[in-house]
């Protein structure tokens, strides 16, 4: 018997998930595990454990419904597998809008979570916001914020159509494109917080509120930007092996 192909609303759905997920996850980890202090003891799981919980969440939910949906859980990577004709641009919206809502829907139930601890404030903290100049972590100004925004992304997406290319080892995709939004968490948290997707900067952002709103068209624009460049340029650069929906290269 034939496999059925899922339908818009189970890619969907399976986006929602794993957005929802990553969010939740990073986000989570990067607010309520990344530092704190107990006995006057500081103990927690720093920039290190902040990537490792961004990459595993992409892992492991590209594992899990990335054969539904293709995996993509940022707005970024569905525009730049759009132009790089890896998926349809008349499917683009309805993706896009699904991850930003699952973004601030995550965000929302981390909100509720932080917010159980006496004290804390989200525009006090920051709550995972992505900034530049005096919000960069390391006090970064907006021209290094930009560069290292489109640079990383267009690398992500670089990753995610190598190892989607049908010419690629089969089954591997999730691995090398969790480790690879590892390596670049470890690259630019002290730069930007990290973005390189609009969907989880948005979500924490609206709770932040203030300047995390003000600051938030550069992680919309940047990583889109390193995304366009990448999908323009993929095929050009390395060439392309035969048609393969996205969904399969990622199960492998």
């Amino acid at each position: 018997m034939a496999v059925q192909s899922p339908t818009l609303r189970q890619r969907l759905a399976a986006e929602f998930l794993g957005t929802f997920v990553l969010v939740f996850g990073g986000c989570g980890a990067a607010v309520l595990a990344a530092m704190f202090l107990k006995d006057r003891t500081q103990l927690g799981i720093g920039f290190m454990g902040v990537g490792l919980a961004f990459g595993l969440t992409v892992l492991t939910m590209v594992y899990a419904v990335g054969h539904i949906s293709g995996g993509h859980f940022n707005p970024a990577v569905t525009i730049g597998l759009a132009m790089g004709r890896r998926f349809a641009w008349a499917d683009v919206a309805a993706y896009v809008v699904t991850q930003v809502v699952a973004a601030i829907a995550a965000a929302a139930v981390l909100f509720v979570v932080a917010n159980g601890k006496d004290g804390f404030s989200a525009k006090d903290s920051g709550f995972a916001s992505n900034g530049y100049g005096d919000r960069s972590p390391g006090g970064y100004n907006l021209l290094a914020c930009i560069i290292i925004e489109v640079v990383l992304t267009a690398v992500f997406l670089f990753v995610i159509l190598g190892v989607t290319d049908t010419r690629a080892p089969k089954g591997f995709a999730p691995i090398a494109i969790g480790l690879a939004l590892t390596l670049i968490h470890l690259i630019s948290i002290p730069v930007t917080n990290t973005s390189v997707n609009p969907a989880r900067s948005i979500g924490p952002a609206l709770f932040a509120g203030g300047d995390a709103i003000v600051q938030l068209w550069l992680f919309i624009l940047a990583p889109v930007a390193g995304a366009l460049a990448a999908g323009a340029t993929y095929a050009f650069l390395f060439g392309e092996g035969p048609a393969a929906p996205l969904e399969q290269a990622t199960s492998g």
